[in-house]
């Protein structure tokens, strides 16, 4: 009778001589397989980050009104911009500047620069606070497609979000 032994090594030996590597065909099908993976992945990736930049750019506007509601109770008025608040330049996460404008400081005729909802109608009385959105461009007015994908501070501060569903 024969050691276990010995039949294991001579099944190993003549599975080694049978295998001799994948077929092109084989090494095809697996390269086809990762590539629709990658191409199904990769768009579900991005709108995973486009939903993370909106949120930092939500959380940035909430903490420059907080820093824009610490000035107005230590000096009653509102800053005439962000370097007054210590935040001149702060980019965005798509590298724009935030834009802020106070409605309240504004002289008279001035206060027609503030932004307006899709009727024409001022989306704050105190001070509007935007980032431009991923497209870097803007509109005075959330009326133009150019300005929907803004991250807008509305309502005096009730809604923050997309232009697109103030």
């Amino acid at each position: 009778m024969s050691q276990p032994w010995t039949i294991y090594y001579t099944y190993l030996r003549r599975a080694g001589r049978s295998s001799r590597g994948f077929t092109i065909l084989e090494l095809m099908i697996g390269v086809v397989i990762v590539g629709i993976l990658v191409a199904l992945a990769i768009p579900s990736h991005r709108g995973f980050l486009d939903k993370a930049d909106l949120r930092i750019a939500i959380a940035d506007i909430r903490e420059l009104e907080g820093l824009i509601d610490l000035y107005r109770a230590e000096y009653g008025v509102y800053p005439s911009n962000l370097a007054d608040v210590n935040q001149a330049g702060r980019l965005d996460p798509w590298g724009n500047a935030y834009e802020y404008f106070s409605v309240a400081g504004a002289g008279p005729g001035v206060a027609g620069r503030a932004r307006k909802d899709r009727n024409l109608v001022p989306i704050n009385s105190t001070y509007d606070l935007y980032s431009k959105g991923p497209d870097g461009d803007s509109q005075k007015s959330l009326r133009p497609k150019v300005s929907w994908d803004d991250v807008i501070r509305g309502r005096d501060g009730g809604y923050v979000g997309l232009a697109s569903e103030y």
